[in-house]
């Protein structure tokens, strides 16, 4: 892991060390040294606060971590590099957020990075297209920069509360059918949540209100569906809000990249609706109604099952938010070197044949059973 100074990181949260102020990091043995995360929206872009907390523990003295990943001292032995660098309480675009990009930029260029927030690496991000990233989705990255081939996608934080699975309703006493909660001044794909509240304010069951999310909210709810629309980029915290609640979602945003899709079926607890069915009048309703009971209840169960890999906690625990981001890093690296591997296969008797080239070319005889320098 980087080390960069803690301004890029960790001291944006208002953490400043004890003691010795040539330290970086938190001891995080002590639990009343490690920073809080604020609350309320911020918490969906805590991603890295969560991931550098469990490579720093995974070295720390008096704790046990269970997750795969380990933080090593010498990059040679090392897997990957992370960059633990974050926006947080840094306004996009102003003078300060602009000459701290300039300075990462200027000693890491090149190198392995990570960004989370849609505007992380605003301006940098152009230099760093061979790294991995890992983003909530690829809404504001050119393809030459980050897509799906090569980066990671990692779910947001949910912004409402966990509810236990002994404290959720039947089927019968949800108190509406579906639910949302949420801006509408959101840009891109975003702004077809105005046609969805025109479609559906006047219908019964529906509870389609405006705001930001609050920590009771799906759960004030009680619905059956949670509606996920696209915000400001295709992905949104709901659909992570949607599943802390165990409330089935439905995606309605035709280009949205999913956590972990790779080894989990969104399809057998999700319900996947094209954004140009979903404004005809009416169509919506007559899909949630139709739905049967047997068949949402397999799907509530399932849902269930897989929220924990959407939960970020320290410590971190196997199958958690944590472990399933660093294991999806793990397969992405796999993959990479692997590529890169079939490429490069008949780079050695390329090689071979090209040195013997240059020998002739100098004037060395060159027999059978020679090996020219390679």
């Amino acid at each position: 892991m980087y080390d960069l100074p803690p301004e890029f990181h960790i001291g944006l949260i208002g953490w400043k060390p004890k003691g010795d102020w040539t330290r970086i990091w938190p001891n995080v043995s002590d639990l009343s040294e490690i920073p809080s995360y604020p609350r309320a929206i911020n918490i969906q872009h805590s991603m890295e606060y969560w991931l550098t907390l469990h490579l720093l523990s995974s070295i720390a003295p008096n704790v046990t971590t269970s997750c795969i990943t380990i933080f090593v001292q010498k990059s040679t032995q090392s897997d990957v590099i992370f960059m633990s660098f974050s926006c947080h309480g840094v306004t996009i675009g102003n003078a300060r957020f602009v000459a701290i990009e300039r300075r990462v930029k200027t000693v890491f260029c090149k190198r392995d990075w990570w960004a989370h927030h849609p505007n992380s690496l605003l301006f940098a991000r152009r230099h760093l297209g061979s790294a991995i990233f890992l983003l909530v989705d690829f809404g504001r990255y050119p393809s030459w920069i980050a897509n799906v081939s090569k980066d990671v996608v990692a779910p947001y934080n949910h912004v409402v509360k966990r509810i236990n699975a002994s404290d959720l309703p039947s089927f019968e006493e949800w108190l509406v059918l579906v639910y949302f909660r949420g801006g509408t001044r959101q840009k891109d794909g975003g702004m077809i949540r105005q046609n969805f509240y025109d479609l559906m304010k006047d219908e019964k069951d529906v509870n389609f209100t405006f705001g930001r999310s609050s920590s009771d909210g799906v759960r004030e709810a009680s619905a059956n569906f949670c509606l996920n629309l696209a915000g400001d980029t295709p992905s949104s915290n709901r659909l992570f809000d949607a599943i802390a609640s165990h409330c089935v979602p439905v995606i309605i945003s035709d280009e949205i990249e999913l956590p972990f899709e790779d080894v989990l079926d969104y399809s057998k607890f999700a319900i996947f609706v094209c954004g140009s069915d979903a404004v005809k009048k009416g169509y919506l309703m007559r899909l949630f109604r139709g739905v049967r009971r047997e068949k949402w209840s397999e799907m509530w169960e399932i849902l269930k099952q897989i929220s924990p890999h959407f939960e970020y906690q320290y410590l971190s625990q196997p199958g958690d938010a944590v472990d399933m981001t660093w294991q999806a890093v793990y397969r992405k690296v796999y993959f990479v070197c692997n590529k890169f591997r079939r490429k490069n296969r008949y780079e050695m008797s390329r090689k071979f044949l090209n040195a013997r080239k240059m020998a002739r070319a100098n004037g060395d005889k060159v027999r059978r059973g020679d090996s020219p320098a390679v």
